[in-house]
């Protein structure tokens, strides 16, 4: 299904139009039109946004991207090395925030880029960190400001600039753009902030993937354990791969707590690597950490299209590692919906390239993201007691399942616009709508929307389904009828 083109305002201090020709460039599946507003009007188009461009009748997001000095004159007064007033910084910060803000009444979705600054500008040298008025200083309490009045501003994301320009490095910054187009950044810079802009706006649209397929031998650990057991295998230990290979799997477990759920896909006598990830005393990962696998002599792409199936999620959700480039090509070519990483030969590198990736991002965090590694094991225990059972009715009874259903609050309604724009297959009527734009439509007098949750005696798979009606006199329309994945 074609997606409808997004249209997004680009609101700076200086010329835009590198992001503006790299955004409309697309590289994501949904088109963008991107309009550029005045230059260096930053406060006044936050304040009056222009028209958007035809068909559209409003902006789906803007980027707001000013340096420090276009939003504080007391900073731009500290360049040249005035004393300033940090309360008056503090001040001016948060008028800018109060007019991103104000912003959203008519954008709903509005990515601001954080401070940032030419790496060779020492400021006052060896005291720009320590003394009170030293450029970095002053933007480390800007930049800690902007985060404490728009970091949990619904509908607003805080992009960080500065790790763009570090990536960069030496060659983020060119005096003779400044000069000669008011452009402050090369086009190394805005290629980066294309990369951020477009995975944050594929997280707002669609969320990020959430399931990681991991081979074995060679990625979770060194060597082949069907060849030397679990005792030859290397992973932590005195050794450098090792210890690489523990990190990794640290970093791996780190992303459980993101909402990513686990598998594995490997050539291996499933005993054998089981028993190495039960056994071994440096593992990082247990079989407790992982919702299913598929360790057989099978092909790998038909291993994980059933892993994927088993636990009822898109192909499009998963994310496969491998050490081998033949095995990544096949699965690449079999499961083109299933995002396959070129891998770094040196395991050293392992934990580097994951912690890289852009494919995990959310536009926030619930509860239930954070337990949803647990809940698919949890899911698995169920699956084996679905197996134990003879009928659906006696498994039923076996889970012991609990419903509650509440009206959707201020504290439920993030993990609801969730469900609204990630579930496909229980889903009444498939509306995708912001967080912004769901909490606005809910506010509607004539509109109800309920929540639920789901716990059996296995645990608590937490806010798993939603409910919204439209009221017109004696008749109810449903609008939404959601259940989540996990309990259907």
């Amino acid at each position: 299904m074609t997606e409808p083109t997004r249209t997004g305002l680009l609101i700076s201090d200086f010329q835009i139009g590198n992001l503006a020709a790299l955004l409309g460039k697309g590289a994501d599946e949904a088109p963008l039109t991107v309009v550029q507003g005045p230059f260096g009007q930053v406060i006044p188009t936050l304040m009056e946004p222009p028209e958007p461009p035809a068909p559209a009748d409003r902006f789906d997001f803007a980027v707001v991207w000013a340096q420090p000095e276009a939003i504080s004159s007391e900073y731009a007064r500290a360049k040249v090395h005035h004393p300033a007033e940090v309360e008056a910084v503090r001040a001016e910060v948060r008028a800018f925030a109060d007019r991103v803000r104000s912003a959203l009444e008519t954008i709903p979705n509005i990515l601001v880029c954080t401070f940032g600054a030419d790496p060779s500008d020492r400021g006052l040298g060896i005291l720009d960190r320590g003394g009170g008025h030293g450029l970095a200083r002053l933007r480390s309490e800007m930049n800690r400001i902007l985060a404490d009045e728009l970091g949990d501003a619904r509908g607003v994301l805080l992009l960080d600039t500065e790790r763009w320009i570090a990536r960069v490095g030496a060659g983020a910054y060119d005096p003779r753009l400044w000069y000669m187009a008011k452009i402050p950044f090369t086009p190394a810079v805005f290629r980066e902030a294309a990369d951020e802009i477009r995975t944050a706006l594929h997280a707002l649209r669609k969320g990020g993937r959430k399931l990681l397929i991991l081979d074995l031998d060679h990625t979770l650990w060194g060597g082949v354990v069907g060849e030397t057991g679990y005792e030859g295998i290397r992973l932590g230990g005195h050794d450098p791969l090792g210890e690489a290979f523990v990190d990794f799997q640290r970093a791996i477990e780190a992303l459980t707590r993101r909402g990513v759920v686990l598998g594995i896909v490997s050539k291996n006598e499933e005993e054998v690597a089981l028993e190495a990830i039960r056994e071994h005393p440096e593992m990082v990962l247990r079989s407790e950490h992982f919702a299913g696998w598929r360790i057989n002599w099978q092909d790998k792409a038909a291993n994980v299209a059933a892993l994927v199936e088993e636990l009822n999620l898109g192909l499009d959700s998963a994310v496969f590692i491998d050490d081998q480039p033949a095995e990544r090509a096949r699965v690449r070519e079999a499961l083109p919906e299933v995002l396959v990483p070129e891998w770094p030969d040196d395991p050293t590198e392992y934990r580097r390239a994951l912690r890289a990736m852009h494919c995990f991002d959310v536009p926030a965090l619930s509860d239930e993201d954070r337990a949803r590694a647990r809940s698919y094991a949890e899911e698995r225990h169920r699956r084996e007691v679905r197996a134990s059972v003879g009928s659906m009715e006696a498994w039923l009874d076996e889970l012991e399942v609990r419903v509650e259903v509440e009206p959707l609050s201020e504290a439920t309604l993030s993990r609801a616009a969730q469900l609204l724009n990630k579930t496909n297959q229980m889903n009444l009527r498939t509306r995708r709508m912001s967080e912004t734009e769901f909490a606005r439509w809910a506010e509607g007098a004539d509109r109800q929307v309920w929540v639920c949750r789901v716990s059996d005696r296995f645990g608590d798979a937490g806010l798993t389904g939603l409910v919204s009606v439209e009221l017109d006199g004696r008749e109810a329309r449903f609008a939404d009828f959601i259940l989540s994945c996990r309990v259907f």
